[in-house]
């Protein structure tokens, strides 16, 4: 199943008032580009910062990507088409991230956390999921809606809950002190909007997550925000946790974009939390569904989130991304009753908030969606050649190395 992409697609309602960094693929140069976007023109940010996460480092860089002279241009229309059918020498999207690592937050919303249950008790089995959702669910969430993570109430719960042998590891992390942070994808693995998403061929019960995804500077502060699909096997992580790995992150199994929207002073953090994030699901069998995602219903601070991934514990010198968790797992009916939702192949899947656009992207397999073949050493090649690496300007702290 085909997609089209277009400006009012894609970019945020604002899109006039918003900053916004994204890259590009440049056939020109046989690289990427960092970009912002100015009317109807895509700009080239190249010769101000090399990287995004260079870009980001800056303390002055909601100025820079507004007031940059910039070089080549393209019109958007044109690289949004290049986007959605790539070819030619038109530039198309990436993601807009580039040397981040790329964390997530999980469990972080009351309903995620009882699927993640439900997944457990079903051992990854989806024609047991609905039996439990109904044995377990209520009982759970009864005691769960409310609570604060890490309180003196939330622990009196999972001692009632260990007492009753309801007691899970995903409540643990969804009520406990500590949230479940890990490490979703390689840097430079994440796929952009119009690519193909991968969840593995042999994987029967798998599905989208819509989520906020924070980008934090190497100083651990929040620089910008965007959406993401943190695609997940829920067969795989149904049988073990163990598996999370196999779960989460196999080929373009993590999308980001459209476009990085940086904080400034009519884009706040806590208009990020504020937003909403729809996901609608179109399938090539005729199948549509459509999801909310109220950002406000976390249950934990977004800064909580942040002072778990980054701090003296763990720094991170070129800045991370971090997916903040999704409420919404489909469990809608698709093909047998009891069996809820999963992929299949050709679905387009469109996640969007008014304040950040539109990410779009199609179902394939993770063994037949294109290979991650452009890595950090391609990285590095591609913009020395273009003499770039000379013109990073950031407020990096020095680091010590590991070694």
């Amino acid at each position: 199943m085909g997609i089209s992409l277009s400006a009012a697609d894609v970019l945020p309602l604002d899109a006039a008032d918003a900053t916004l960094v994204g890259r590009v693929f440049d056939p020109a140069v046989g690289g990427p580009s960092v970009v912002t976007i100015r009317g109807d023109e895509v700009v080239d940010l190249s010769a101000v910062a090399p990287t995004v996460s260079s870009l980001l480092e800056r303390p002055d860089v909601v100025e820079v990507v507004r007031g940059s002279q910039g070089g080549t241009s393209w019109p958007l229309a044109d690289v949004l088409a290049a986007t959605a059918n790539p070819s030619g020498d038109v530039p198309r999207l990436l993601a807009p991230v580039d040397l981040q690592v790329l964390k997530a937050a999980g469990v972080t919303f009351v309903r995620s956390m009882l699927e993640r249950v439900i997944e457990e008790r079903a051992d990854g089995d989806p024609a047991r999921a609905e039996e439990v959702r109904r044995k377990v669910g209520a009982i759970v969430q009864g005691h769960i809606s409310h609570l604060k993570p890490g309180s003196a109430e939330a622990e009196e719960v999972k001692r009632v809950l260990q007492a009753e042998g309801l007691w899970s590891q995903y409540l643990e992390v969804g009520i406990g002190p500590d949230p479940e942070i890990f490490t979703k994808a390689p840097v430079l693995s994440a796929v952009g909007p119009g690519a193909d998403i991968g969840v593995l061929a042999r994987s029967a019960w798998n599905n989208p997550e819509p989520e906020l995804v924070l980008v934090v500077s190497s100083r651990g502060v929040p620089v910008g925000a965007t959406l993401g699909n943190d695609v997940n096997l829920r067969d795989f992580e149904g049988r073990s946790a163990l598996l999370l790995t196999e779960a989460k992150d196999n080929n373009a199994s993590c999308a980001i974009g459209p476009f990085l929207r940086l904080f400034d002073d009519g884009f706040t953090p806590a208009d990020a939390k504020a937003t909403e994030i729809a996901l609608d699901i179109t399938g090539p069998d005729g199948f549509e569904l459509h999801g909310v995602n109220p950002v406000s219903e976390i249950s934990r601070e977004l800064d909580e989130l942040v002072s778990h991934a980054y701090g003296a514990h763990h720094r991170y010198p070129d800045g991370f991304v971090l997916f903040t968790g999704t409420m919404f797992a489909p469990t809608e009916d698709r093909d047998q009753p009891g069996e809820g939702f999963t992929h299949k192949v050709g679905d387009v899947v469109r996640i969007s908030s008014p304040r950040l656009g539109a990410l779009t992207n199609v179902v394939n397999t993770a063994e037949a969606a294109d290979d991650w073949t452009f890595g950090i050493t391609a990285l590095m090649e591609n913009l020395a050649a273009r003499g770039l690496l000379g013109s990073v300007t950031t407020s990096r702290t020095p680091t010590r190395p590991c070694s």
